[in-house]
């Protein structure tokens, strides 16, 4: 698998305000990237546990605490073929 490197640039402020250092941080940023990408239909949970770095599953059942139901898609599919 070939990774792209992305840069961001994160105010000294912040991560103090976070009790954080710079690759905890960044590793957190992924983490809410994936979940928020999954969740408005951008990325499959597939593409969302790789870039948030686990596995499927392990993704799916850390959901929970973003309050994203890890099956919305499929239930919003089922109810529009029963409507």
């Amino acid at each position: 698998m070939t990774l792209q490197q992305i840069t961001i640039e994160i105010p000294d402020k912040v991560l103090l305000a976070e009790k954080t250092d710079a690759e905890s941080f960044g590793r957190e940023i992924l983490v809410l990237a994936a979940v928020k990408l999954f969740e408005i239909g951008r990325l499959s949970s597939g593409r969302a546990s790789e870039l948030a770095g686990m596995s499927r599953i392990e993704f799916l059942l850390n959901l929970n605490p973003y309050k994203v139901f890890p099956f919305a898609a499929e239930l919003d599919d089922l109810e529009n073929a029963h409507a």
